[in-house]
């Protein structure tokens, strides 16, 4: 009888120890592997300024889209002071094909035109945000930019662009701000975006420019 209870215990203890080492493997595995994602890097203008502005955005969000042609304007002027980077934060409970449009925007990226789909992503927000075959409609965009389509698909469907979006949110996570698009921050100061607003409550190049200006001077650029 005691025979056989320490048998007992010995295989119990072999499968407890076989337990711990796959479950720590697999840990270790993906911990590895998600500990190699880096968060996107998008970003234009003057790209060693001492001032950027940083949006955190979900390419099917209509606010992010009433956003989309102040922030060119802003682009535009401040493109010889300012770095402005965009990072994805899509919102997928509510917005069924957001996290498609950052995978077609980073797909586009592998072929250097990250802001060319971009451009059309938020141009043509509200064509393709109901669409049932997004993903169709997105390869039509990479054909308009000139992507090679093959390259595109593999790019759309690769596990590094799938990491890289997950990077991004995580990042955003770490900020503790509500998840909410558009999110801007200014040399790391999060924008309050009624502050942004002009008096018809639409976004405001000139309430953007006054906090904008301000940070240059602050930084003495």
């Amino acid at each position: 009888m005691e025979k056989r209870f320490w048998i007992i215990v010995g295989i119990i203890a072999v499968l407890f120890l076989g337990f711990l080492y796959f479950g720590n493997k697999d840990e270790a595995d993906s911990g590895g592997k998600s500990g190699t994602a880096s968060t996107s890097n998008h970003v234009k203008g003057k790209l060693d300024s001492k001032v950027t502005l940083l949006e955190y955005g979900d390419f099917q969000c209509p606010v992010c889209g009433s956003y989309y042609p102040t922030v060119e304007q802003l682009n535009e002027k401040y493109k010889d002071k300012i770095k402005f980077q965009f990072r994805n934060l899509p919102l997928s409970q509510i917005h069924q094909n957001a996290f498609a449009a950052a995978r077609a925007a980073e797909a586009a990226d592998e072929q250097g035109k990250y802001w060319e789909m971009y451009d059309l992503l938020f141009a043509n927000q509200n064509s393709w945000s109901a669409s049932t075959s997004v993903r169709t409609v997105f390869k039509q965009y990479a054909a308009q930019i000139g992507l090679d389509t093959t390259k595109y698909d593999t790019a759309f469907a690769s596990d590094k662009v799938n990491k890289t979006i997950n990077a991004d949110v995580a990042a955003f996570k770490k900020t503790k701000e509500d998840m909410a698009t558009p999110t801007f921050f200014l040399n790391g100061k999060k924008l309050d975006l009624p502050a942004l607003a002009g008096s018809d409550g639409q976004p405001s190049l000139d309430k953007f420019s006054q906090l904008i200006d301000n940070e240059l001077k602050k930084q003495g650029q």
